[in-house]
């Protein structure tokens, strides 16, 4: 048949031209989706990959098929990221290599205890056989690269960027670049956010499970139902065998194809495992390209054992420390912390990162059109509702689905925003994104105490209410040394004498107008129903808050006129002066000429 010749359907070699036209048309499509997302553009909508077009092969020259673990010719060529820290890369005991492009927010630095004190990168003896193109970027660090004495660091085929200083011996192309990292810089931040989604939902209640978990002892056995695209495990213990040792991990109920997601909860973990192999007849081993193990929130966790371990890691709190001292681990490894790659203490060296990649479907994290409200707090004295500034709060979301608050702990809610402090109006606002929120108060206003209880809420807000967003009111107590006295004396206006019988009452200033309101739809608030001045001209107003203080003079002593105005004030009683407290003299007018006291 000539070249130009049409072939029927079902020849063999045309099928294969339609599979290696659909293959190209993907893997074109996972390119340009991982090359935007890696410019810091916004990503086209697609099926729930990882964040930043992360996860699958990008081209290079991607294999249709990955190999088990060899030493063979290079199959392809990937040149996505197969390691990423959100802060620094340590290399030290035995450990060998990274195969795969290694990007690192923080330093990469060789420090080796053991072993020829070589580290490669890129391209490995051993390993997928899928390494970056020749003169692809290997290596990017946004700090320093320090290589100790007498070590090397082997990129021989690609090249080394660096925003940092290089120290040491660095083999392979050398490119310094203050924006090394430049392109990868929202990567930690989309990690760890896409970290806590995998495990949980917006309202911070785990994502349902779908199967389940099971230690046993000698291994950790997970149960699919069988069925579901996406199998969902929680995990809230170790997977480690009796005191700690070796076990085997094992999975059931998996449809074929299904992408498994396991959430490794709680502050720190540890998976010890002899599990997996470098053949590919291994059960474990043919779940690797769509297996993910999500730590969203230890800040640390351990990978030991013995084994080839198979699948991509994500850890999502970007305080945390990862270190790996299994011989294997085969898959993306994404970290918003730092990593540490070594050997145990005591054993033999040869530990290595394959490069794998993840096409699993993941859940959807791509936020919808954002939706936002205020959440806010108002400070108002508890005995006359006064707005009260100068009370600092911060406001938490609930993210850890436990009842309440908590701020401390293996898993706290998560801060959201800086703290805020209340102005003149007692208020504290804060617009952020639907979600249950509480207000704890750090510190009371000036002059009062914090109450007995300082965690507030929850405050709700949804979709259907954040335009109006929700609010609460707390109520603060004055402290007892900020408490006050208004001593009052009374004085004949012509003679100076003290004038006894001259009668007050204290109002407080409550409904913010100025002056003294007594009746109406919103009065000041009465403080005292009446002092009369004694036989020196005095009386006191005591334990007043602070606060704005009107006198109001109810009856004159005998002989004596009232006053134009019988009110008097405002007075302020403040932290400042509640222990010299504040006196004020008042006088009074005979009626006739010549009249005494």
């Amino acid at each position: 048949m000539n070249a130009g010749t049409a072939r029927p359907p079902d020849d063999p070699r045309t099928r294969l031209r339609t599979r290696c036209a659909t293959w190209l048309r993907r893997t074109a499509a996972v390119a340009a989706t991982a090359a935007a997302a890696l410019g810091g553009l916004t990503l086209p909508a697609q099926a729930a990959p990882p964040p930043g077009g992360l996860g699958p092969c990008l081209p290079g020259r991607c294999p249709m098929t990955y190999p088990p673990l060899g030493n063979g010719p290079f199959v392809g060529r990937d040149d996505n990221v197969n390691i990423f820290t959100g802060g620094d890369f340590r290399v030290r005991g035995g450990a060998v290599g990274a195969e795969g492009r290694v990007v690192s927010l923080g330093d990469f630095d060789v420090n080796k205890s053991s072993g020829d004190g070589l580290y490669s990168v890129g391209v490995i003896g051993f390993g997928s056989r899928v390494p970056p193109s020749d003169g692809a970027d290997f290596l990017t660090a946004d700090g320093d690269v320090t290589v100790a004495p007498g070590q090397r660091l082997d990129a021989e085929r690609g090249v080394v960027r660096h925003a940092g200083d290089v120290n040491g011996l660095v083999i392979g192309g050398d490119a310094a670049a203050q924006d090394a990292a430049r392109p990868y810089a929202a990567l930690r931040d989309r990690l760890t956010a896409a970290s806590r989604c995998y495990a949980r939902s917006a309202d911070g209640r785990a994502r349902p499970a779908t199967g389940t978990a099971r230690n046993t002892g000698t291994e950790t056995v997970f149960t699919g139902d069988g069925t579901s695209r996406l199998q969902v495990f929680h995990v809230g213990f170790d997977l480690v065998g009796r005191d700690g040792g070796r076990q085997a991990v094992r999975f059931t109920g998996i449809p074929a194809g299904a992408t498994v997601l396991v959430n490794l909860e709680g502050g720190s973990r540890v998976v010890n495992t002899s599990s997996g192999s470098a053949t590919d007849d291994n059960p474990f081993n043919r779940l690797r390209e769509h297996l993910l193990w999500n730590v969203p929130d230890a800040r640390r966790v351990d990978f030991l054992g013995t084994g080839q371990f198979q699948g991509s890691v994500l850890v999502g709190d970007p305080t945390s420390e990862a270190t790996v001292t299994l011989p294997g681990m085969n898959g993306r490894f994404f970290t918003s912390g730092s990593l540490t790659h070594t050997s145990a203490t005591g054993g033999r060296g040869g530990q290595e990162f394959h490069a794998y990649p993840f096409t699993g479907d993941l859940p959807d994290c791509v936020p919808p059109p954002r939706t936002t409200g205020e959440v806010t707090v108002v400070e108002r004295d508890a005995q006359d509702g006064r707005p009260l500034q100068g009370a600092r709060f911060q406001l938490w979301r609930e993210s850890n689905g436990a009842p309440g608050l908590q701020t401390s702990g293996d898993r706290p809610d998560t801060r959201s925003g800086d703290e805020c402090v209340s102005d003149t109006h007692g208020v504290c606002r804060t617009t952020v994104e639907p979600g249950a929120y509480y207000w704890q108060e750090l510190q009371p206003p000036p002059g009062y105490r914090l109450p007995d209880r300082t965690e507030f809420g929850p405050l709700v807000l949804t979709a259907a209410n954040a335009a109006q967003g929700v609010s609460l009111t707390v109520g603060s107590t004055p402290a007892p040394e900020s408490y006050g006295t208004i001593h009052l004396v009374t004085k004949d206006a012509r003679s100076g004498r003290p004038l006894p019988g001259a009668r007050f009452e204290l109002w407080r200033e409550t409904n913010g107008r100025p002056g003294l309101q007594v009746a109406g739809a919103a009065p000041d608030r009465r403080a005292d129903p009446g002092c009369v001045t004694d036989r020196a001209g005095r009386c006191a107003f005591r334990r007043l808050p602070p606060g704005a203080y009107h006198l109001r003079e109810t009856g004159v002593p005998d002989g004596y006129l009232p006053p134009p105005d019988r009110v008097f004030g405002p007075y302020a009683v403040t932290v400042a002066n509640a222990r010299s407290g504040i006196t004020v003299t008042l006088k009074n007018t005979p009626r006739g000429p010549g009249r005494r006291a």
